[in-house]
């Protein structure tokens, strides 16, 4: 058996998490180092890097409500799975333990920390969110994707180091597809992907716009759309009716290599998203999912829109009309979109897995 350190990498089980966490997860063992995923039985449908054989699932709870049934049972499944993150302190006697968001995290950081074991956590959001947050006072340092989030925190402030979202090898391996706006008669390739949370919207919302384009732009359009079972038939009849040339699924497992050959991407604007967007450089349309809390996603859209590589509209104005008008605009001047192309990935960071594993090991003192 290996006598190299171990870093253990916990984080929620959804790809906002999983991906940031596969990817340094790369870079570590790129410099000989050991991982191990800690993660909630959500992460275990996900392929990548982590084998069965490298993940430990440990439960927990999200805060939904202030029902105090409802709060009774998150700290008693914290309190589970604390408990178990406990045992698998002593098991694994790992080095340092990076957090990279989701209540999923607290059980092991948690453990970490009372056995003076190194602590990271990484934000990839314009906005900390609320498990992070919980932590960051607690923490040995904090990485965030985004420069000036913790600007207000002094002491916070001090123990930040803006990393940039690691990417993993797909979306590094997507962003080398250099991009060039189709010519006015050319095929339009249009990607809409809606989350885990936002798919609903897209369906309602996207077919209705496409109806009121210009004929002559149906005849271009190839329309890849991430779309829910439940509304696949109302959906793909829409399309059929217009002769749409369309991809229509639940789920893309290749969803990097789609991002790269695509002239637009309408989307929410999830902290993954928004820096896979700028990585791959990439013109996007996004709808910031809200009633957020801390209105995560909004921000997170104005770090692209503000950049000139996307346009950013809230929910209440995604209007099949407005829709319309956005994609025919940009549909008709490819000189634009090649701008907000470039645009968008000078807001990426392909070096981020690199600059965060040089902060493991600086903290790690490995």
């Amino acid at each position: 058996m290996s006598t190299a350190p171990l870093i253990l990498l916990a984080a929620g089980g959804t790809g906002g998490h999983l991906f940031p966490a596969e990817a340094l997860g790369v870079a570590l063992m790129k410099r000989g180092l050991r991982v191990r995923l800690v993660t909630d039985a959500r992460a275990l449908k996900y392929s990548g890097l982590f084998s069965r054989d490298m993940i430990d699932v440990v439960p927990s709870e999200t805060v939904r409500s202030r029902n105090p049934l409802s709060l009774a049972r998150t700290g008693v499944m914290l309190a589970a799975g604390t408990a178990m993150a406990v045992n698998l302190m002593l098991r694994q006697k790992p080095a340092a333990v990076i957090g990279f968001g989701g209540y999923p995290t607290l059980p092991p950081l948690f453990a970490a920390r009372l056995f003076g074991v190194p602590t990271i956590i990484h934000d990839s959001n314009a906005v900390m969110g609320r498990a992070n947050r919980f932590l960051s006072k607690k923490v040995s340092a904090i990485a965030t994707s985004l420069p000036g989030v913790l600007d207000r925190d002094p002491e916070l402030a001090q123990k930040t180091t803006t990393t940039g979202t690691p990417m993993r090898p797909a979306i590094l391996a997507a962003a080398a597809v250099p991009y060039s706006a189709p010519d006015l008669n050319a095929p339009f390739r249009l990607l809409v992907v809606g989350g885990s949370q936002g798919a609903r919207i897209m369906s309602d919302i996207v077919p209705p716009a496409i109806e009121k384009l210009e004929p002559s732009l149906w005849g271009r359009l190839i329309l890849t759309q991430q779309v829910r079972d439940e509304d696949m038939a109302r959906v793909r009849a829409i399309y059929d009716q217009l002769k749409i040339k369309t991809e229509l699924a639940p789920f893309f497992s290749d969803l990097p290599a789609r991002l790269a050959s695509s002239h637009l991407v309408i989307s929410r604007s999830g902290a993954g998203t928004v820096a896979e967007l700028g990585a791959i450089g990439r013109p996007s349309i996004l709808v910031p999912l809200p009633g957020a809390i801390d209105q995560d996603q909004h921000a997170n859209a104005g770090v692209l829109a503000d950049a000139g590589g996307a346009i950013r509209i809230p929910q209440s104005e995604f209007t099949p009309l407005r829709l319309a008008s956005e994609i025919s605009a940009l549909a008709g001047e490819p000189a634009r979109l090649n701008e907000m192309a470039r645009h968008a990935q000078k807001v990426g960071h392909l070096d981020a897995a690199d600059r965060l594993a040089d902060l493991v090991m600086k903290v790690a003192k490995v």
